[in-house]
């Protein structure tokens, strides 16, 4: 069972680091380099990006996490490494607020701006780019944050379910 916590923890951490990896990048490049684009190009290139995202490559590292998070917590509750247990618990936490950041606040958003038809005349495209570029930025960095906060917090419950070392 401890080698099926290890795991769990180290897959969920590689999913936590995948997810602050993508944000924090939408965070300090893609948003700011679409931030100076004409409306038009805004609008297209975030919904093709929106499409894209939609992938495995995405979804797994995305979903796989919480459940696996919350085994390692159920596992460390019955004994296994349970000095990581506060930390695991955090790290669900955490991961779980990410998720919730994702699913309430910049889901709607990109939900919204896929139904601005590609022939919008430009003073829509200026409203829609208006209602969706500051509110998503602000999210995509609270996520970002979260999920930095729940590789951190993973690191330290690997570290606290790490084995003794024999000298």
């Amino acid at each position: 069972m401890r080698t099926l916590q290890t795991a769990a923890l180290l897959a969920s951490a590689v999913g936590a680091a995948l997810m602050a990896g993508l944000f924090t990048a939408f965070a300090y490049a893609v948003m700011p380099g679409l931030s100076r684009t004409g409306d038009r190009a805004f609008v297209q290139s975030m919904q093709h990006i929106n499409r894209a995202v939609i992938n495995g490559w995405f979804l797994v590292p995305f979903l796989l996490p919480p459940p696996l998070l919350v085994l390692a917590t159920a596992l460390a509750a019955k004994g296994y490494s349970p000095g990581a247990l506060p930390w695991i618990i955090a790290a669900l936490v955490l991961y779980a607020a990410a998720f919730l950041v994702t699913g309430t606040q910049n889901v709607p958003l990109n939900d919204t701006l896929d139904k601005v038809p590609p022939d919008t005349a430009p003073d829509r495209l200026r409203d829609a780019r208006a209602a969706f570029e500051g509110r998503w930025v602000r999210w995509n960095t609270v996520r970002a944050a979260l999920h930095t906060a729940s590789l951190g917090v993973l690191r330290r419950a690997l570290h606290l379910h790490a084995p003794p070392q024999v000298s």
